[in-house]
């Protein structure tokens, strides 16, 4: 489902060059659960970037199914993450200004998809928030935003889930209950996530995990 190949990351600096990813390569294939972690400037939302078509490498390429990140203009980069990609984020992003259902429909509507509605409503009814549906993030705990902001993720039914950090913001009985929340919705979705964390509960839940340091990824067993 996806795959990096040699992936670089290099930017100037007043002493030369700093080189923040170094030649990375590996494979996740559809459905798999795969977890970052790593020191805070290891590179870890560098890659995450990288992966989803947020930023671009130095050299090297990211394939997302079949599709190589490296031959699209930023157009084509965007239309390939509405079409495929989601996101959860630690800081939720949410806007202020829409209540809980028009949080998750927005995404849909700017896809165009029919349904919107319809499909918001059963998101956040699965996630436990079908009594939260008018409410303004303002209104809501950070364990119910980051509740919506899955919800928002899983409704576009993206083939790839990206989360940075999703417990990061979190107490950790609340934690718990979101990590659990990913998890299920991974498994009936089939949908391949792969997280950036420093929550070693959450690591421990993935399938693979993967460790950056100094800009080199290594696998562990």
């Amino acid at each position: 489902m996806i795959k990096a190949i040699n992936l670089q990351k290099s930017v100037p600096v007043a002493d030369g060059t700093l080189e923040i990813l170094r030649g990375i390569s590996f494979e996740i294939k559809q459905g798999d659960t795969a977890a970052i972690v790593g020191v805070s400037g290891s590179g870890k939302s560098t890659l995450l970037g990288l992966l989803a078509g947020l930023d671009t490498a130095s050299d090297g390429d990211v394939v997302i199914d079949g599709q190589s990140l490296g031959h699209l203009d930023e157009d084509a980069r965007a239309a390939l993450r509405a079409a495929k990609v989601g996101f959860v984020f630690q800081s939720f992003q949410l806007l202020p200004a829409l209540t809980a259902l028009e949080n998750v429909m927005l995404p849909m509507e700017l896809a165009g998809h029919t349904g919107a509605l319809e499909r918001a409503r059963s998101y956040l009814e699965r996630v436990g928030l079908e009594q939260r549906l008018a409410h303004y993030p303002s209104m809501l705990s950070g364990g119910e935003q980051q509740r919506v902001a899955i919800a928002r993720a899983f409704a576009s039914n993206p083939q790839i889930l990206f989360a940075d950090e999703p417990t990061g913001n979190l107490d950790t009985k609340t934690g718990e209950k979101v990590i659990e929340l990913l998890f299920q919705l991974n498994r009936s979705e089939g949908t391949t996530l792969i997280l950036v964390t420093h929550d070693e509960r959450l690591a421990a839940r993935c399938q693979r995990r993967f460790l950056m340091e100094s800009g080199d990824l290594v696998e562990s067993t």
